[in-house]
């Protein structure tokens, strides 16, 4: 069926508020709605929210997919963007949805864009982060959110896939402490997702999977491209990949006491 696209922009948030005005500010013009699924933040970013309209919904933490997916069954609309709150829709990509909208699109097109991340002040091309092509606009009736981390789409039938000029711009590291955080964090949740799948840690993935990541990332990838930030980032990568696989370990360890 031919349409033209009403929008509802989704956002999960989690004590945003050096973030989310920012967020929203990128989305408004083109969303004929805005949700946002907050899993009960202590600061400022219901407050923040208050300034634009916003259907502001507290809801505590079910998982990525499950508070996305939430967000998505409280749309009025079919068409969902979906965008985290550390990141922000540039001139281009706003213009290119804007574009769309005015346009009779059928409900089997889904839209990729490109994300580049700013990390500790200058934008990454290299290391394998950019392009991050990730399918951020579709039709909630063709899909929906599947996975604990790294969340993607679970599409019903056939899609037809459209990349949109411009880059969604990411925020995600300020600094170097941040990325080791997040590094400690989602390192974690891998682990125990892999766990949970029955998978195995061994000396040869735990010890040689590192060294062949930064490789890869630093060389090929053309990370040293980067200068220093290039090679902070291959290195923490790579060492992301050996605790991913040592924390599984210990997960084995204490599975068998």
């Amino acid at each position: 069926m031919l349409n033209n696209m009403k929008l509802t922009t989704v956002i999960i948030t989690l004590n945003e508020e050096e973030n989310i005005e920012r967020c929203l500010a990128s989305v408004k013009d083109f969303s004929d709605e805005i949700v946002v699924i907050d899993s009960l933040s202590t600061d400022k970013t219901e407050e923040i929210c208050s300034k634009f309209e916003v259907r502001f919904v507290k809801q505590k933490w079910m998982g990525y997919s499950a508070q996305k997916n939430l967000g998505n069954s409280l749309a009025s609309n079919d068409w969902i963007f979906s965008i985290d709150a550390d990141e922000e829709v540039s001139k281009e990509l706003k213009n290119s949805i804007l574009e769309l909208k005015n346009k009779e699109i059928s409900d089997d097109n889904v839209f990729i864009v490109n994300r580049l991340t700013n990390y500790c002040g200058k934008w990454i091309r290299h290391c394998g982060w950019y392009p991050d092509s990730r399918i951020r606009l579709w039709n909630r009736k063709k899909g929906s959110w599947k996975g604990d981390i790294h969340e993607v789409i679970d599409f019903q039938g056939e899609t037809k896939e459209t990349t949109l000029k411009g880059d969604l711009l990411h925020y995600s590291y300020k600094n170097i402490e941040d990325h080791i955080r997040i590094a400690n964090k989602y390192t974690s949740l891998i682990a125990q997702e892999r766990f949970k799948k029955g998978k195995k840690s061994s000396f040869v993935k735990m010890y040689l999977s590192p060294p062949f990541a930064f490789i890869r990332d630093f060389i090929f990838k053309g990370g040293f491209l980067e200068g220093k930030r290039g090679f902070a980032i291959c290195r923490i990568n790579a060492f992301s990949t050996y605790l991913k696989y040592l924390k599984l370990w210990e997960l084995e360890i204490e599975s068998k006491k």
